[in-house]
């Protein structure tokens, strides 16, 4: 019995030793340290204002509330560095480290549209015959709004099916978890609609997480595997994913591993993460290091250079748009400056990611949040473009100054404004220990930086606020302009 428990205890031990370890950050030599520090310390805002240092990785997370920062940085075909920032758990105390898992929310398109394809690749699939073709514990019911046009898989892929159902929300732990067929025919206990035709496949792009869920359903049905296992075994394995996985909900012995995720305020999600059935469209669990083997292995199938799971044409056909000009087979494609990149933004409850892979030169960036609130991981990535010199990627709106308003005038801009007296939406503007902040019911918003004395504009987003007084000078209401967009709020308290 005791030589049972002191077993026990080693493999205790052991397991948190590796815990531990797994969560630590790998050092790196003196000159991609200094690349790093300048990625940390030179976040690139939406505005640069002359003479005004860009904030820190530390401020931002700060600012953001945001407890938990992943990033993998990718040159010349390689992962240059990766690296973990703060709290992938607070109450358990766990730091984020290059292993920690994150939700990748819709990146997982971007993975099943290579599982999909590989099943093209092997004769198993076509991707332009009709989807009920492959389909078999549940049809795809047509209607009159189909024109008689069938759905194919690369419209699924694409966007490009004239679906319903653009995402999910994701099941709190002991929610009793829908079957496929009951999320597409939208019947309790699913917490979405039926997936349905809203205008003729092939019309136009929309973005639909629903089509995504009927090509898991076909992967299903023509392997006759589960849906995870099928991608771990011709996906993620063979890319050296070896961390990531679709399975729903995640198996206990990888728990240790998860980061949980929190809201904009800061608070953690009910039991610390959801659960997505809807394994393609949202259920991938991993971290940067993972998807930078993903881009990588694409960057080089791109140039025939591997096809460890898709070949240099498949590939090609991947990362071609169909229909629409950015939308390709589960991925986006984003021209800046001359370079082109393919890429895909995730948001699940609690998480928000991103991903940029270049089509030529072999350079790339993942960054993963466990925050609601992504707007953090555009301003990393804006670092890394520029400490990385990617051309033209980031070009930030120039303000030539900021001035200070007096703390009396800004209070007399203080109070809510509305559209229409009984508008349900308003636009809050307060002074909080002197500084000026804009907000809206839910969300926190963004603090406020004068141009002139009643010209207010935001660093994070590309936004400006003008406010108008009366003949005699009395507030009474303020213009809200971002782009072409202009509105007037009146003021209501």
């Amino acid at each position: 019995m005791m030589k049972y428990l002191y077993t026990l205890f080693l493999i205790f031990l052991c397991q948190g030793l590796f815990a531990k370890l797994y969560a630590q950050n790998k050092k790196y030599t003196p000159e991609i340290e200094l690349k790093i520090k300048a990625v940390e310390n030179n976040l690139g805002l939406q505005i640069h204002i002359d003479g005004v240092p860009n904030p820190t990785l530390k401020e931002r997370m700060n600012f953001y509330h945001v407890k938990g920062v992943t990033i993998a940085v990718i040159k010349d075909y390689q992962i240059e560095w990766a690296r973990g920032y703060g709290w992938a758990d607070s109450v358990e105390q766990r730091r984020v480290g290059t292993g920690t898992l994150f939700q990748a929310g819709s990146i997982s398109k971007s993975l099943n549209g290579v599982g999909v394809l590989k099943l093209v690749q092997d004769k198993k699939l076509n991707l332009h015959a009709d989807v009920n073709d492959y389909l078999t514990t549940w049809k795809f019911p047509y209607d009159s709004l189909a024109k008689n046009k069938k759905i194919t898989l690369a419209n699924l892929l694409s966007h490009t099916a004239g679906l319903s159902v653009h995402g999910f929300p994701g099941y709190e732990k002991g929610d009793t978890i829908p079957t496929l067929v009951q999320i597409l025919n939208g019947e309790r206990p699913a917490n979405t609609g039926a997936v349905r035709s809203v205008f003729e496949p092939g019309l136009k792009y929309q973005y639909s997480g629903g089509g995504t869920t009927i090509a898991q359903l076909i992967v299903q049905d023509i392997t006759k595997k589960p849906y995870d296992a099928f991608m771990w075994e011709n996906v993620l394995k063979p890319m050296g994913m070896k961390n990531s996985f679709y399975t729903q909900p995640p198996s206990r012995d990888k728990q240790k591993f998860l980061a949980a995720g929190y809201y904009n305020d800061g608070k953690a999600v009910k039991g610390k993460y959801h659960i997505y059935p809807e394994q393609a469209a949202a259920g991938l669990w991993t971290n940067p290091t993972d998807l930078a083997y993903y881009i990588i292995e694409t960057q080089l199938a791109l140039q025939g250079k591997s096809s460890k799971v898709l070949s240099q044409e498949m590939t090609k056909l991947r990362l071609t748009p169909y229909v629409d000009k950015s939308s390709a087979l589960g991925v986006f494609l984003t021209k800046r400056g001359e370079q082109t990149f393919f890429q895909h933004t995730g948001a699940d409850e609690g998480f928000v990611s991103q991903y940029y892979g270049s089509m030529e030169g072999g350079n790339g960036v993942v960054v993963m949040v466990n925050s609601d609130n992504g707007a953090i991981t555009e301003e990393i990535i804006n670092s890394v473009a520029t400490v990385y010199d990617w051309k033209d990627f980031y070009n930030p709106l120039q303000r030539p100054k900021i001035i200070t308003v007096p703390q009396t005038i800004l209070a007399n801009y203080v109070g809510e404004y509305k559209r229409k007296a009984d508008d349900k939406f308003y636009i809050k503007i307060s002074l909080v220990n002197g500084r000026f902040f804009y907000s809206e019911p839910g969300w926190d918003g963004f603090e406020l930086y004068a141009g002139a004395e009643n010209d207010f504009f935001s660093r994070e987003f590309p936004v400006g606020i003008t406010f108008v007084k009366d003949a005699e000078g009395k507030v009474i209401e303020l213009e809200y302009h971002r782009g072409s967009r202009n509105e007037k709020f009146k003021k209501t308290k």
